[in-house]
């Protein structure tokens, strides 16, 4: 990037939606001043939202010339249904730097993909809108089960929340899980949560005298160095194999064997980045049986060697 201080631009469109226009500031401006983050309209006039009232920015869109992220938050779709864009709205994304990424929170998904910029790309958005996405955007490869897609240059993220986690992974990607889990901490919220919008979606509530797989996630967590299997965590929640891998899913969005992966390669990176154990003993801590298990997980996840992500993020780290 151009600057030691990143710098983002936030695009604020009508009908934009104020929660989700407030998380970039909250979350980059939780950084120890390592973002400048502004706020811009089209034109530099107050922002109607879909709330009762508008928004006052200090920008227009000039500011996205010098971007390195632009931001486009959750709005209202309804100018994107037709797959094209208002010109002005088109002529502000053209503004975008080659260099520069874009983030597309929630339905800002369906701006990014009404000026052209996913087709052929990976891409999530809110799954209460995944159907009327893929009809508006057969070209776009929409995931509509995951939080955010990472799509290097181009990331997008389901509703609302997921626009935290979205930007909460850059940061993470930019300078390291220890400046990432400050941030957290500062905004009181989790350095990552578990499963996909699966556990989201609209489905029966079990009663609530129905046991929930909180407790033998927990103690999984306390013991990832055992070889556990899903046996052993549906006795934990004192429920048989097969009602516990059926609760399990319903409540995460992952089944329990890949929800352990993930959770084993958390812990993996994090080891990575802050001690200079060897591979094959990160990989006992964790509970992979070798080293070269870890590696090939680790390469599947994210497509890099330990020792690579070991030696891109701990020169990213830096006191938090």
């Amino acid at each position: 990037m151009t600057s030691s201080v990143h710098r983002i631009a936030v695009l604020a469109l009508d009908g934009v939606y104020p929660f989700e226009l407030g998380i970039p500031n909250r979350v980059f401006g939780s950084a120890g001043g390592r973002y400048e983050v502004r706020t811009c309209s089209l034109d530099g006039e107050p922002v109607r939202t879909v709330a009762d009232y508008s928004i006052a920015v200090a920008h227009d869109s000039s500011i996205i010339d010098t971007a390195d992220t632009v931001i486009l938050p959750a709005c209202d779709v309804a100018m994107t249904l037709d797959g094209d864009l208002p010109k002005p709205v088109r002529d502000a994304l053209a503004r975008i730097r080659p260099d520069a990424r874009l983030v597309a929170i929630c339905t800002g998904a369906f701006v990014a993909a009404a000026a052209g910029l996913l087709d052929g790309r990976p891409a999530t958005t809110h799954w209460h809108e995944a159907d009327l996405f893929r009809r508006t955007f057969p070209r776009v490869r929409l995931d509509p089960d995951v939080l955010y897609v990472d799509d290097e240059d181009i990331l997008t993220s389901a509703g609302a929340a997921a626009g935290i986690d979205v930007c909460l992974h850059l940061v993470r990607r930019d300078h390291g899980s220890a400046v990432a889990n400050a941030v957290a901490r500062r905004c009181v919220i989790p350095p990552w949560r578990d499963g996909g919008q699966a556990q989201y979606i609209e489905q029966p509530v079990p009663p609530l005298t129905s046991a929930g797989t909180a407790v033998a996630r927990q103690w999984a967590l306390e013991n990832l160095h055992l070889p556990l299997t899903v046996d052993e965590l549906a006795i934990q929640a004192r429920m048989s194999k097969r009602t516990f891998a059926r609760r399990f899913s319903d409540e995460v969005g992952m089944s329990p064997g890949r929800w352990l992966i993930q959770q084993r390669l958390f812990r993996a990176r994090h080891l990575l980045e802050s001690t200079d154990m060897t591979v094959d003993r990160i990989a006992g801590e964790v509970g992979f049986a070798t080293g070269t298990s870890l590696r090939q997980h680790l390469h599947e996840a994210i497509g890099v060697s330990p020792q690579a992500y070991r030696r891109t993020f701990t020169r990213k780290l830096s006191p938090a």
